[in-house]
């Protein structure tokens, strides 16, 4: 008997609040198929992850609202090491200035979900996120389509 091939992506989370981290811990572990999810505190511990870990993750999930810095500068770093700079990074917050949505699409980001209070619609796209295969390298789409709402 073949049992079909599961491939587990890996995943880093920047976050800077506990219900951040439980959320998203919590949408990958009703995921129907296996996701590796490490997690950093901080923008400090993404980079020390990033520099420690092998193989590099799939994907990154950053806060912009890091508690050590923000998450542009993170992304900037991140995106300023050669070795770094292919990841695709999602970066989420609740902020819709139009400034900063422009920086971290011109700084690399590959999409911005904005947050609100619907805790279930951010799960249902965390989920739908999660789903495609990052290791597949997906193309970044244009400004229009950058920001995703729950």
């Amino acid at each position: 008997m073949n049992l079909p091939e599961f491939h587990t992506q890996h995943i880093l989370l920047g976050y800077s609040s506990e219900d951040d981290h439980l959320l998203f811990r919590n949408a990958v572990n009703d995921l129907p198929y296996l996701v590796h999810l490490s997690v950093a505190a901080g923008s400090q511990d993404v980079m020390t992850m990033l520099e420690s870990i092998s193989p590099l993750p799939a994907l990154i999930i950053l806060d912009l609202e890091l508690s050590d810095r923000n998450g542009v500068e993170c992304l900037k770093e991140i995106k300023g090491r050669e070795k770094f700079a292919a990841l695709p990074v999602i970066v989420y917050a609740k902020t819709a200035y139009p400034a900063i949505i422009n920086e971290l699409y011109e700084s690399g980001a590959h999409l911005y979900i904005r947050k609100n209070e619907d805790v279930a619609g951010f799960k249902k796209l965390i989920h739908e996120l999660l789903s495609f295969n990052w290791n597949d390298k997906i193309i970044r789409p244009p400004l229009d389509e950058f920001v995703l709402t729950t």
